[in-house]
Formats: structure tokens, sequence, C-alpha cells
């Protein structure tokens, strides 16, 4: 994964933080439309035969379908996504997070042009776009959540306690049977709307950097490392006068060789201090 590490050097900046937020924002919007103004949900559908006509906005206007019916399941849902969506920005870092959800997003355009082409242009027409929405793509932050944190336990129900990871397994079982039951163009929107997952993970042959020990690992050592570059944080002291290199320019500092253990002193004291034995 050296070239995201190369991307995020030069485009970390213009990460988007909380990303999370706007995601369940666009659901907000998506679940308004649809109960005020219906009608208007027919023109952000994801049909690229009106794409190429020119109704270019629906490349992104698709992002306002939300992933299912308003209930209150699906408002616990929403609280679910944004809580875990923003864990795994802290655990991964804002670009990486950006990268992850915009590279499923851009699958799914993708694979919605492959299946348009494939299937002679007018067929997706008909579908009216429900294959290509944002249920997957929401699906792709609960399973890189559940990749990361595998025995992070949560409330089935409210009630009945299970490991996140077994969860993730249950989606994935539904996803594989639902793809032996549906047609190609189902086929074609799980796969490109997960393709990110797939990208993220399973490339990575070292998937221990992801894990939350992993992770605070590298912050303690980094934070070791600025502590250690923090200017107040002195290089040399005389283990007789106490005196550090910034007392004064003109100081040398020696190590004395008769002196058993690492004792330094300065110009004054290297020759009349007492040996330490």
């Amino acid at each position: 994964m050296n070239w995201i590490n190369k991307m995020e050097r030069k485009f970390g900046k213009y990460a988007i933080p909380n990303l999370t937020l706007y995601i369940i924002i666009t659901y907000v919007v998506g679940y308004l439309l649809m109960y005020l103004a219906p009608n208007v949900m027919n023109y952000c559908l994801l049909e690229p035969g009106l794409i190429l006509r020119g109704q270019v906005w629906r490349i992104v206007s698709w992002l306002l379908i939300p992933p299912g019916n308003l209930d209150i399941f699906t408002i616990i849902m929403l609280f679910f996504y944004y809580s875990i969506g923003t864990t795994l920005e802290k655990t991964w870092g804002a670009f990486r997070y950006n990268f992850y959800i915009f590279g499923g997003i851009i699958l799914t355009v993708i694979g919605s042009f492959i299946m348009y082409f494939v299937l002679g242009g007018e067929t997706l027409l008909i579908m009216r776009g429900g294959f290509f929405s944002t249920y997957y793509i929401s699906l792709s932050i609960f399973l890189g959540f559940a990749a990361t944190y595998p025995d992070m336990q949560v409330l089935l129900y409210f009630i009945i306690p299970i490991k996140i990871k077994w969860l993730a397994w249950l989606d994935v079982i539904f996803l594989a049977w639902q793809m032996f039951q549906s047609g190609w163009t189902t086929r074609v929107a799980i796969i490109c709307s997960l393709m990110n997952f797939i990208i993220y993970f399973f490339a990575t042959r070292n998937l221990a950097r992801y894990s939350p020990h992993e992770v605070k690992r590298k912050r303690t050592y980094a934070k070791a490392v600025h502590k250690s570059q923090n200017p107040n944080v002195t290089k040399h002291k005389c283990a007789v006068c106490g005196r550090t290199e910034k007392d004064g320019d003109d100081l040398e500092f020696r190590f004395c060789s008769k002196c058993r253990g690492n004792y330094e002193y300065c110009q004054d004291h290297l020759f009349t201090h007492k040996h330490i034995q």
C-alpha cells in the first residue's frame, strides 16, 4: 500500500474531516425529499443513459437516495453508522477514510456504466437506478469497521451480546446468497460497491497494521519522537554542575572513559571531577 502512503503525503491536506457526518446529512436530505417531494427523487437516480444525454448531476445526486425506508430502526442505524464511521476515521486517519468511501462511490458509478453498455444502453433506464444505491456503500463502512474491530461486542436487538465479526459474516453470507439468486446487474452493483473493501483489506498482506493495538502503538511512538525533538529537551548535561548546552555557546562536553557508566562533564569539570567507580 505504498502508493496510498504517497497519495496521503501529497493530497492528505485535502481530506474532508468528519466525512461520516456529511454522509448522514445526505441521507436526511434524501428522506426529506422522499416524503416532501417524491417526484424529485426520479431526477436523482444513477442512470447512465440519462447522464450521457446531459443530466450529469446524476453522477452525484444518487448519493441523496437513502439506503432504506425511514422508521425507528433506520434512525438507530444512522446513529450507529455515524459512530462506527467516525471511529474508523480516527483509527485510519481522514485521508484513508476518504479514500475508502470515495473509492466505493467511484467504483459504483463505473459499475453502472459497465452494465449500461453491456445490456445495450436502454435496459438500465427501465431499472430506474434502483440496483445502484447507497445501501452497499453503507454496508462497506460496517464491513470495514468489523475488519478493524472484530472482537467488539454489540447488543443485537438491544439484548443479545454478539461480537461484531459474526454480524459481518452474516452480512457476507447474505450478500453471497443475494448474488447467487439475482441477475448480473445486482451482482455488478454489489461487487463494485464493495470493491473498496476488497482492495483496502485483501490487497494488503499485513492486516495487523490496521488493528487498534497497532494504531495505538504507532501513535505512542510518534508522540515519543515528537517529544524527543522538543527544543526544551537538552542533549548534554554536566554530571557535576548540571549545566547544559543551553547555558552557553562556548561550553563543551565530553564523556569520561575512567568513570563507570555514561557520565558527561563540561570542560571545567572534565579533568577535576572525582571518578565514579
